[in-house]
């Protein structure tokens, strides 16, 4: 809560926003599959455009497609500038589990970016997508740019999963910097005013 003379006066979550600067975050990951002691930080994205990518629960039927879809287009998103985090609510070890359970099992063996353990719900709450009575964050997909600032945010129900062909055109048009019109696509030129 803030004053009139803008100090803050108790400590109140920060909830996140576009265009202002990404909650920080630091939570145990899959970084270091066989130890599991190597946390992410959002620091450690500093240079780097982000895609947070939460899901609701490891071991179910939408989540290993979205998994695996942004796993094997990883080296595109890389390709301009963008690395990715998985995160639910789920433990370290449960996304340790998953990751060696083979894909035709309903696992997601070979995904390449570290999936991220947001126990408590901290995280899914700053970002507002957390389901309280069930501890399971909805699927939200978020951009963060190098500099740390949120700059695309998009929920989706528990039912339906993200594209990765839209998210690659979202994080391309925001890399322009310019205006996109509706529908635009890379390589087309922005909005002159």
């Amino acid at each position: 809560m803030s004053t009139a003379t803008g100090t803050a006066t108790e400590n109140t979550t920060t909830i996140a926003k576009v265009g202002q600067p990404a909650p920080d975050f630091n939570m145990p990951s899959t970084k270091n599959i066989e130890t599991l002691k190597e946390n992410v930080k959002l620091s450690d994205y500093k240079g780097k455009w982000l895609i947070l990518l939460f899901y609701p629960l490891d071991f179910t039927f939408v989540c290993p497609t979205e998994l695996i879809h942004f796993s094997d287009r990883l080296e595109e998103l890389n390709g301009v500038g963008a690395e990715v985090v998985g995160v639910s609510t789920d433990s370290v070890h449960s996304h340790r589990a998953w990751l060696k359970t083979p894909v035709d099992q309903n696992g997601i063996s070979g995904v390449k970016y570290p999936i991220a353990s947001d126990v408590g719900g901290k995280l899914a709450r700053q970002y507002n997508i957390l389901v309280d009575e069930a501890n399971i964050a909805l699927r939200g997909l978020f951009i963060i740019n190098p500099e740390g600032v949120l700059q695309y945010s998009v929920v989706h129900d528990l039912n339906i999963g993200r594209s990765v062909d839209e998210t690659l055109r979202v994080l391309q048009g925001l890399q322009t910097g310019g205006l996109c019109a509706a529908d635009w696509k890379p390589g087309q030129e922005n909005l002159k005013v």
